[in-house]
């Protein structure tokens, strides 16, 4: 058991200022109230000395007794008890079985000679159950067989107020309250004396040692158990605390918090009640009395007084920790609580916690050293400090004072070790992580941020982006040196973004992908800075690099422009701004006006007609003779179909003119369309390409959203091509074959959007009705439908007019009466002529009143029909 250093032994009354050269004079008993202490001799004496104390630097104290006064009270028995009565000026002494009452200057009895006799030991009661502060209660243990006394001792007088029986002798007593602790022959109890109830506490033999009994607080007792154990015991009968282990002869025991001393015949041992561990063991022979007065504990031999001094417990405390011994230090400093003020205890006991904490992070215990910063509420430059340069030069930290630790730098903590600090260091990151947010790091978050970015770049942490992506306080200056020192300079031009630095930042980006410097933090940090200058508010910064974007891929570097949120492409970036400066870049230059044309649908001819000249040029460099209809399209050829089919805005004649002759022959089929040269397109795709589904789909696409009418012509106007000669081709793609089949697959599959009756006179005579079945299937459905459609229409025409004729007639049987009384059920004017309208309802209004309301719905109508 390692030891501390909880008491010093210091002498108090020296055997020459007590009895001189009397050798047979030997100290009996003690007491001690303030300044005051009193001694008891075997001659009968009672001695009264001063005592004065001076604290000496280290954190004890030395004694001067000063004798005030000596008593002889005439007896030739022992002093055997003396007990100090402070608020009466009293002094109680036992002597021969007898309590006189003296006073405590003068040593003189009471004018009274009041007295308890028949006391073979007395207690006072701490805890007194009498509301009187002019007098003390005292226990004794009767000269009676098997009894305890309580007295009532006033200045000059004593009043019993109880007896109570002992179920056996009572050896030693102590008293709280109601309540008797009483060392039996036999066992220890403890008696309610005011109800008589008795709680048996556990057994022992008085034979074999001193009983002990001691009052140590409010309903607890210390007694001497078996085997060489203190054991505590409340009034009810419980122990709240674990026993301590002390000598088996032990003959006296006193309490200091959070101590309890014991004294043998050889020793003096200090057992903490804390954790219940022996602390301080003090050699002191010849030793008989061991007792405590308000925290001042006394230990005396037959010929001398000496004094335990306590160190302080902040003392004792710095001791446990300058040892390493944490977890005592932590459990002397919870304890020590009850005995400190609050405000002076919370600030005492978090740089305990703190420096405990450096104890557990010196020895890599990096989970306990984080519980103990937390609860210790550590200021974390503490911490930080420990790494040369990571607090930022402008900080005003200064290390606390006396310093929390003994290391200058985590080089001296790991003595060199850089495993061990590698360590050190990802724990400052992990806590630095954690304590960032919270309101620990109030009014320093400079610090703690700066120092974390500087960490993450020395070991290429991969938070080290995110630090910098999100909110954050890391200083500039020291920041960038750091960062420049470490060659993290994607993380730089973060670092300059967040400081609203994006010049700088953008140009160090650009020097990245230049190759100028080299920093492998990000493979797409051209696509990054692609879209960093797409977001970026600062559109001089933008026209700046967007040269630098176009050069190194167009279709990329075009974004700037393209992706950009639409409200800034319309203030800052003018569409005709943007197309001159993409003159350089053709495929940019397309890809613009792509956006322009078909993301936000600017309806500007110049645009598209633009954007169909790119496309067209585009095709028409690619190898010629491939545009036919069996050629392989390209994507650029039908984005150039899709454009010319959707929009109605590009110059169409212009367009014309260089289609015509490039060997684009189904461009100029749309094109056609688009100037109403429907049987040139068609011809184009039926018998120049051969394509017959885009002819289908042209009517189909031509005739969307017209009248059935013009579609049916254009079908017609495919189906006349197929089955009459016309104009032969230049080089006729189609035989006549397959126009009879495509005719036939046209009828049949479109048999609704041909007039049979025409169809039919277009036949030829050889043709099959097995080969039209479907065309004819469909048409006659379709007529019949017609025709059934027609005579639903016609009966409900017929069943309407019938309604109309029978409220006519039913209207005509009845008469009414017209004057110039009457009013108008719509202006509510009179009548100043014999015309009117009448409403079914019987309602009369003017003729006009009538026609405004059907040319106006909204005006006031009180019918429905005339």
């Amino acid at each position: 058991m390692m030891s501390t250093k909880a008491f010093t032994l210091v002498s108090a009354v020296e055997r020459e200022l007590l009895m001189g050269d009397k050798e047979r004079v030997n100290i009996e008993c003690v007491e001690c109230c303030g300044k005051n202490l009193y001694v008891g001799t075997n001659d009968c004496s009672i001695y009264h000395f001063l005592l004065e104390e001076q604290s000496l630097p280290a954190g004890t104290a030395t004694f001067t007794a000063t004798k005030q006064l000596h008593r002889q009270l005439g007896l030739r028995k022992p002093v055997c008890e003396l007990r100090a009565a402070s608020a009466l000026h009293r002094l109680l002494v036992l002597c021969d079985c007898s309590i006189t009452l003296v006073h405590m200057l003068s040593l003189e009895p009471v004018p009274s000679g009041a007295r308890i006799k028949g006391a073979v030991a007395l207690a006072l009661n701490e805890n007194p159950v009498s509301g009187d502060p002019f007098c003390v209660e005292v226990c004794i243990i009767s000269v009676k067989r098997r009894t305890i006394q309580v007295f009532m001792v006033y200045e000059d007088r004593v009043q019993i107020v109880r007896e109570v029986s002992t179920p056996e002798q009572p050896l030693a007593v102590a008293v709280d309250g109601h309540f008797l602790c009483l060392a039996l022959t036999t066992q220890y109890i403890i008696l309610n004396y005011s109800t008589g109830a008795a709680q048996d506490l556990f057994p022992y033999c008085s034979e074999e040692k001193r009983p002990i009994v001691k009052r140590i607080g409010r309903q607890e007792f210390l007694l001497a158990g078996p085997g060489g154990l203190g054991m505590f015991a409340t009034v009810a009968g419980i122990s709240q605390r674990a026993p301590v282990h002390w000598s088996e002869n032990v003959i006296g025991a006193a309490v200091c918090f959070p101590y309890v001393l014991a004294l043998d015949d050889a020793f003096i041992t200090v057992h903490s009640m804390l954790d219940q561990q022996q602390k301080q063991t003090l050699p002191f022979k010849e030793g008989h009395i061991l007792q405590d007065f308000e925290g001042r504990v006394i230990v005396a031999t037959s010929k001398g007084v000496y004094i335990l001094v306590p160190l302080p417990l902040e003392k004792q405390i710095q001791d446990l920790l300058a040892s390493h011994r944490v977890e005592e230090a932590l459990v002397l400093a919870k304890g020590a609580r009850r005995n400190i003020p609050k405000e002076k205890f919370q600030g005492m006991y978090r740089r305990i916690l703190q420096q405990a904490g450096f104890i557990h992070f010196a020895q890599l215990q990096f989970l306990e050293a984080k519980e103990l910063f937390r609860s210790g509420q550590l200021d974390v430059r503490e911490l930080i400090s420990l790494c040369p340069f990571l607090l930022p030069t402008s900080s005003s930290f200064t290390r606390s004072h006396p310093p929390l630790h003994e290391y200058a730098d985590l080089n001296q903590l790991t003595q060199g070790d850089q495993e061990k600090a590698a360590k050190c260091k990802r724990f400052l990151v992990t806590y630095l992580e954690e304590v960032r947010s919270s309101e620990v790091v109030h009014g320093y978050k400079e610090d703690v941020d700066t120092a974390l970015l500087k960490l993450y770049a020395e070991a290429g942490h991969a938070s080290l982006l995110d630090l910098l992506v999100t909110e954050n306080a890391c200083l500039l200056a020291d920041s960038a040196a750091w960062l420049e020192k470490h060659k993290r300079y994607f993380a730089l031009g973060l670092l300059y973004h967040h400081n609203n630095q994006d010049a700088a930042a953008v140009q160090l980006w650009v020097n990245i992908v230049n190759g100028e410097i080299d920093d492998p933090t990000r493979t797409d940090l051209y696509d990054y800075v692609v879209d960093f200058l797409t977001h970026s508010p600062d559109h001089a910064l933008v026209w700046k690099h967007a040269d630098w974007a176009l050069q190194k891929s167009e279709e990329v570097g075009v974004q700037v422009f393209t992706k950009r949120p639409l409200e800034e492409q319309q203030d800052g970036f003018n569409p005709d701004d943007v197309l001159t400066r993409l003159k350089k870049y053709p495929n940019a230059l397309m890809r613009y006006l792509e956006h322009l044309v078909m993301d936000r649908n600017l309806q500007r001819e110049e645009y598209h007609t633009r954007l169909a000249l790119l496309y067209l040029d585009a095709v028409l460099q690619r190898t010629p003779g491939a545009s036919g209809s069996g050629a392989e399209v390209t994507e650029t050829q039908a984005k150039l179909r899709r454009l010319l089919q959707k929009s109605d805005l590009y110059r169409v004649q212009f367009l014309m003119e260089r289609v015509r002759g490039a060997g684009l022959p189904m461009e100029r089929a749309i094109l056609h369309g688009k100037l109403e040269e429907h049987e040139q397109a068609l011809r184009t795709l039926a018998l120049e390409l051969g394509d017959f589904p885009a002819a289908e789909d042209y009517c189909a696409w031509r005739s969307a959203g017209r009248e059935p009418a013009y579609r049916r012509r254009l079908f017609h106007t495919l189906l006349a091509l197929y089955l009459g000669p016309g104009p032969s081709p230049p080089a006729p793609a189609s035989t006549s074959t397959e126009l009879a089949v495509a005719a036939v697959d046209l009828l049949n599959r479109h048999a609704a959007e041909f007039d049979a009756a025409q169809v039919l006179q277009l036949l030829p005579g050889t043709w099959s009705v097995q080969l039209l079945c479907p065309f004819l299937t469909g048409a006659m459905r379709d007529s019949t439908h017609t025709r059934r459609t027609a005579q639903v229409a016609l009966g409900l025409a017929t069943s309407e007019n019938l309604i109309y004729k029978h409220d006519q007639m039913k209207l005509k049987r009845s008469s009414f009466r017209l004057s110039d009384k009457q009013l108008c059920q719509v202006c509510h004017s009179p009548f100043c002529e014999p015309v009117f309208v009448r409403y079914p309802t019987g309602d009369l209004v003017h003729t006009h009143c009538a026609a405004s309301r059907h040319t106006n719905p909204s005006a006031p109508h009180p019918g429905a029909r005339t």
